[in-house]
């Protein structure tokens, strides 16, 4: 028997327990949001490609733009975050190449925190994954909703719009990009944003901060700018 004001056998196993079931929890909350917003997006875009394939030159294979949304990122190398943008776009990118499209690549981002565009440091990374087809750079927004409308003017009418991020904050993109442009936004077609596992500590924050930012554009009114993760 425990003596007097002391712990109950039993309590720090039991604690543990607990606090593991609930680190598993928010782990998995994490995952299936993302798995979640991915596999909507696939439905939500189905078919887009075939619109765009009357845009296709008969000689030439459709051209596909895959635009990589910048995150804050205060050093002079890429963070973890933008490390994961770039991979997401280089696969995108390479899923579409496989497919005969031709890709040009959009970095999007200035420096909001740091000293280096956000967009230079994407394509850094953007580069360190192995891709070496086209890259341009906006240097210049400050927000998501600037990041679509900047990434706008370097568009050469591409058949399909990739836009590459985290599930979430890329279905806010898509959004953006249908206030800002319904014609291009008939052209949106679905990045691979989603690898289980893939920056599994990360994912409960940009799902929780996610949903709540899909939930508010609601109120967003065209034209309106909105900073964004």
């Amino acid at each position: 028997m425990s003596s007097k004001g002391s712990v109950p056998r039993g309590t720090l196993p039991f604690v543990i327990s607990l606090m593991g079931s609930a680190a598993l929890a928010v782990l998995t909350f994490g995952e299936a949001v993302h798995a979640r917003a991915s596999a909507e997006a696939r439905a939500e875009l189905r078919g887009n490609r075939q619109q765009g394939e009357p845009l296709v030159a008969p000689d030439q294979g459709p051209r596909c733009s895959v635009i990589v949304l910048g995150f804050a990122n205060r050093g002079t190398r890429p963070n973890a975050v933008n490390r994961w943008r770039a991979r997401i776009t280089a696969r995108t990118a390479l899923r579409m190449v496989s497919t005969g499209a031709t890709v040009s690549v959009i970095c999007c981002g200035g420096a909001v925190r740091g000293i280096r565009a956000e967009a230079d440091l994407l394509a850094e990374a953007l580069r360190g994954t192995g891709w070496r087809g086209d890259i341009q750079c906006d240097r210049e927004s400050v927000s998501t909703w600037e990041n679509i409308a900047n990434a706008r003017k370097l568009l050469d009418d591409p058949a399909m719009i990739a836009l590459c991020s985290n599930g979430l904050h890329a279905a806010k993109a898509r959004a953006y990009l249908r206030r800002q442009d319904p014609r291009l936004g008939g052209r949106l077609v679905p990045a691979d944003d989603y690898r289980f596992g893939e920056m599994m500590l990360f994912k409960p924050i940009f799902a929780a901060v996610g949903l709540w930012k899909l939930a508010a554009i609601g109120g967003v009114s065209r034209g309106t700018q909105s900073s964004g993760v």
